[in-house]
């Protein structure tokens, strides 16, 4: 093992060990078992828990850029860490199993729900479905927040885009363009001015 092996973080070490049918593996593994909606909690535990290929900040890097892209969050997703492991025959390996699992499942319960949608052990069992996904959702972004929410700003800032589309009704896009803009000006960079001793003794030296 190299100093820079030795050295790299947990997730970035077996990066460079991932091929692309373990990508394929793990992400058909994860469209199969993520009943009821709640994917993100699906991806979390399978790639930051138990593969530990990603850590919660770059989990939750993925999950903001695939939430502003149009298509489902899933499939986004699944492109995004596909592509960080192997490139695009990862992103391809990626969105290929956690689409196809997908495909099978809902093909065969279209079949079915056209035949029992008005049964009501049918209905009682979406709601039931529907609550759990809910669950997953709120269980999984309240981890990821213990480790990534640090200060007063982030919190206002998770509160004001919750307010914007959920109080407000701005919609996601304005709501990003506008909670994102405050955000980038408030944590953009800022210089340090040169304190007035510091610049003196500079240039007291340059005259030696």
């Amino acid at each position: 093992m190299t100093t820079a092996q030795a050295t790299a973080p947990p997730g970035k070490a077996l990066r460079a060990k991932v091929s692309p049918p373990t990508i394929f593996l793990t992400f058909l593994q994860i469209g199969a078992i993520s009943f009821g909606g709640g994917v993100v909690a699906y991806l979390r535990d399978g790639l930051v828990r138990k593969k530990q290929w990603f850590d919660d900040v770059e989990f939750l890097e993925m999950t903001s850029i695939s939430n502003t892209l149009p298509g489902l969050n899933a499939t986004n997703m699944a492109i995004l860490a596909g592509d960080r492991l192997a490139g695009w025959p990862g992103a391809a390996a990626a969105l290929t199993g956690m689409c196809l699992p997908a495909f099978v499942f809902m093909t065969a319960a279209g079949m079915v729900y056209a035949q029992a949608h008005s049964r009501p052990l049918a209905n009682a069992a979406l709601r039931g479905v529907a609550a759990a996904a809910t669950g997953l959702i709120a269980a999984t972004w309240f981890k990821i927040g213990k480790t990534s929410l640090h200060g007063f700003y982030d919190a206002f800032f998770v509160m004001a885009a919750i307010l914007g589309i959920n109080y407000f009704k701005w919609g996601v896009p304005i709501t990003l363009l506008a909670v994102g803009a405050v955000a980038i000006f408030t944590y953009r960079p800022h210089t340090v001015p040169e304190e007035p001793a510091q610049e003196q003794a500079e240039w007291i030296s340059s005259l030696h």
